[in-house]
């Protein structure tokens, strides 16, 4: 994986597809970066894709409206504006996703950065339902915002069933459903995103 080192307002750079993948807890050893481990690997299987993980717990991200115009915020912001798409990797905490992930929202701006980018859902829980409930929330507030959330979250129940404590996935199963949110985020930017982008680049006269 590589971190971002330059910013474009367009979504797409001119050497390949952008990704930013969010991990939404901070707690020690969490199965949410396990499971978006995968995540990762899965997208590793494609050279032409460049990606920025961000663990908020290294970020120290100002709370809302205290510090809009920290260095921080702005880093963030950069990060997110320049990707093609973004993968948003939360825990379920009492039936919602994570504080930290609407941290992380918050501190993307109004007019949100956010907006129009697609965006792939993945929530983990302890419980058997899943996280089903913070994944269809995070879905309406992400839309909210401008994002394009695409169908079909991710949500995986049972999780510390799932991993080990090396983050080895124990559930072929699981393993494939997970790995289908890289899959899915990469099949859209390539059918949707880039014939976008590639037609605006020959309408304005650029290169291709």
């Amino acid at each position: 994986m590589e971190e971002g080192k330059g910013w474009s307002e367009v979504n797409m750079s001119p050497d390949g597809i952008r990704i930013v993948a969010i991990n939404g807890s901070v707690r020690p050893g969490n199965y949410t970066s396990k499971a978006l481990a995968l995540v990762l690997d899965e997208f590793a299987k494609h050279p032409e894709l460049t990606v920025t993980r961000i663990d908020p717990a290294s970020w120290r991200l100002p709370w809302p409206g205290t510090d809009p115009d920290s260095e921080v915020t702005r880093k963030l912001q950069a990060e997110v504006s320049a990707a093609t798409g973004v993968v948003l990797a939360t825990p379920e905490y009492h039936g919602s996703f994570s504080s930290v992930i609407k941290l992380v929202i918050e501190n993307l701006g109004f007019p949100s950065v956010l907006a129009g980018k697609p965006v792939a859902l993945l929530g983990v829980a302890a419980g058997s339902i899943g996280a089903i409930k913070s994944v269809e929330q995070l879905r309406g507030v992400c839309s909210h915002i401008g994002a394009i959330v695409l169908p079909l979250g991710v949500s995986i129940p049972n999780v510390q069933a799932a991993f080990d404590s090396q983050g080895r996935c124990l559930d072929p199963s699981v393993d494939k459903q997970v790995r289908r949110v890289a899959t899915s985020l990469t099949d859209y930017i390539r059918t949707r995103v880039c014939p976008a982008v590639t037609l605006e680049r020959i309408l304005r006269g650029g290169p291709v």
